[in-house]
């Protein structure tokens, strides 16, 4: 079973000359492309395992005779959405290439999976507290939160849970988060975040989404009238080397997004907006042509005509860009700003970014009537959601994308450079919006080199702590500070009723390093290996953690997802293919640390995942990738 977390951009990446290995003749055979090929998503189910897909039809009268086909020839039908031209399926290459045979089948791709994007006074700071006053608080309008589910008894949310549903892949080695233990639930306590299968060693993985929601709608949230639609989208995987070496991990598969997608659209409630606070590669540019942007955004345009504005986490990765699919160019991309009106040293950045709300030390529910500080582009999502239940409940009639354009013009304008150009984004100002207010004076962002401590990864990204994280990397990078002091607010203060218990403090996001130095495969192994170099095992884990969000071979195709087998694919010589990955993960590693470009190992990545490439394509890629060093 294999997980590909999306598909990843393509940036310019410089050359230089470096001396190259001798490559041994190992025999690699040329198999000849089948007619189906061009049907299939390059290096599906490459090593012989069997991988879940889509198969998408002709139309959604054809599920019953293609499933019928794909029993014949072994392939496992695993869901059968019969209002929709696609069914999910588990199978070998070669089944699925005589599956892709029928003419009713159009294509067959990876059931791909999103990650939770990870996981804090921010509602003066965008003047809600203004709003609340005037007595906008988004009632008459809902939220839909697609997530992991939320505590539904929790007292931040008083009452106002307006409708749950859940959508969770099942296959070997994962299990569905829905109570009933189906792929899909409707109805009260279908997206329930406190049932025995959203707790693995004490730790509710489940947590986030209560979290969110409390953001975006609970009693001391932007919109405390708006009412919540909470929709579990995550499955449970048990698979260490999916989870980066935790026993247990949530991902959505792309089948279950497009699943609740199609169900928010055919609800009868109110609703202002859809928050996705979760994502899954890189794109530099919008993504609506590509494969994966071609999937969400009818979606997203469906229910932007609807007038519902689908609002999605930008990332975390410190990056020029965003992540899938805040990248489709209808979606409304979120990047996270911190106390002091400065970007977020974490947060991506960058044109493909609508707004910038609060998203460092945010404080909101959690399961277990508790409450929790979190940081990233998860918290600051949310409030854009919540900001347009306000916006909506105040002035229903009004076109959603005016409403979203009316949010932009009064924001806050912060002003920086981006992929060599300036760039103008506007930080949310409901209150402002609300209030007519003309544009505000923007705010210069002081150049930023990213975080200056060690990237940890977030512990809600898994069952427990990393791996022997090292005792001395354990402080936060300081937040970054404006060029320009912020017009200083008003305090306000919310008082909910909730079990007192101390907050914990806030958790490092995991992101690229900063340094920007290029290591060789030798001196990465050294580093790799266990307490043999200067880089903390945490940080060479969240690196390890963005390689495979950003790369279509790791952990896809090697299974590199922990210090151990990384080593080994560093060390790996024997085979051609060998040299390859081992090339491959070194530049990712040196992406991972701070340098730029991908052009390079997206298209070496495109000859690796190519069951036909010859021994020669094989040994040119890795001189390309080993040149880019």
């Amino acid at each position: 079973m294999r997980f590909r977390p999306l598909i990843v951009c393509s940036i310019v990446l410089a050359l230089s000359s470096v001396s190259l290995p001798a490559f041994a003749d190992d025999p690699v055979a040329t198999p000849t492309p089948a007619p189906s090929q061009g049907k299939l998503e390059e290096g599906l189910a490459l090593d012989g395992d069997t991988t879940r897909a889509i198969v998408e039809l002709t139309d959604a009268a054809q599920h019953e005779p293609v499933a019928g086909a794909a029993a014949a020839q072994s392939v496992d039908v695993l869901l059968q959405p019969q209002s929709q031209p696609f069914m999910v399926v588990e199978g070998t290459a070669e089944e699925l290439a005589r599956l892709a045979e029928d003419p009713r089948v159009t294509s067959i791709h990876r059931d791909r999976t999103y990650a939770p994007a990870e996981v804090g006074s921010n509602i003066t700071q965008i003047g809600a507290d203004k709003a609340h006053e005037k007595n906008f608080t988004g009632a008459g309008q809902n939220v839909v939160v697609l997530d992991t589910g939320i505590d539904r008894d929790h007292p931040y949310f008083a009452g106002r849970l307006a409708g749950e549903a859940c959508f969770s892949a099942v296959e070997s080695g994962v299990e569905s988060l829905c109570p009933n233990g189906q792929p899909q639930q409707t109805g009260e306590g279908a997206a329930d975040a406190t049932t025995a299968k959203c707790l693995s060693g004490g730790v509710n993985l489940c947590e986030h989404g209560t979290h969110v929601a409390g953001i975006a709608a609970g009693g001391g949230g932007v919109a405390p009238g708006a009412g919540i639609i909470a929709i579990q989208v995550f499955s449970r995987v048990n698979d260490e080397d999916i989870c980066m070496g935790e026993s247990s991990c949530l991902l959505a598969f792309e089948s279950s997004l497009r699943l609740a997608m199609d169900y928010v659209a055919t609800l009868t409630q109110p609703v202002a907006a859809v928050n996705l606070s979760l994502g899954g590669a890189l794109s530099e540019t919008d993504c609506d042509a590509t494969e994966e942007g071609a999937v969400f955004k009818p979606k997203i345009d469906a229910l932007l005509a609807k007038g519902i504005a689908t609002v999605v986490a930008a990332g975390n990765e410190f990056f020029e860009g965003a992540s899938y699919p805040a990248c489709v160019s209808s979606a409304v991309a979120v990047g996270a700003n911190d106390g002091a009106d400065a970007i977020a040293d974490f947060s991506n950045r960058g044109s493909l970014v609508d707004f910038f709300a609060p998203g460092v030390d945010i404080s909101s529910s959690v399961p277990d009537n508790q409450m929790a500080v979190h940081s990233g582009t998860s918290m600051a999502t949310p409030h854009v959601a919540g900001a347009l239940a306000l916006m909506k409940a105040a002035s229903p009639q009004t076109p959603m994308a005016d409403l979203i354009n009316t949010l932009k013009t009064t924001g806050r304008p912060y002003q920086y450079e981006a992929n060599g150009t300036q760039v103008t984004t506007p930080r949310l100002d409901v209150g402002a919006a609300l209030a007519g207010t003309g544009t505000q004076p923007p705010i210069t962002q002081a150049p930023t080199t990213g975080p200056t401590a060690d990237p940890e990864p977030d512990p809600t990204d898994g069952s427990g702590p990393t791996p022997e994280p090292d005792p001395d990397d354990q402080n936060p990078a300081p937040a970054p500070t404006s060029s320009v002091t912020p017009v200083p607010l008003p305090t306000v203060t919310v008082t909910v009723t909730v079990t007192p218990t101390p907050a914990p403090s806030a958790a490092a996001v995991c992101t690229r390093g900063t340094s920007g130095a290029r290591m060789t495969a030798a001196k990465w192994a050294v580093e790799i290996h266990r307490s043999s170099g200067t880089i903390p095992d945490s940080t060479l884990n969240c690196y390890l953690k963005l390689i495979g969000k950003a790369s279509k071979v790791f952990p896809e195709l090697t299974k590199a997802s922990s210090l151990g087998k990384a080593y080994r694919v560093l060390k790996g010589t024997k085979t051609t293919r060998d040299k390859l990955d081992g090339a491959l993960l070194t530049a990712w590693l040196n992406w991972a640390h701070g340098t730029n470009g991908t052009t390079v190992l997206t298209a070496a990545e495109k000859v690796r995942l190519s069951g036909s490439a010859s021994k020669a394509a094989l040994k040119k890629a890795t001189r390309n990738v080993l040149r880019s060093l």
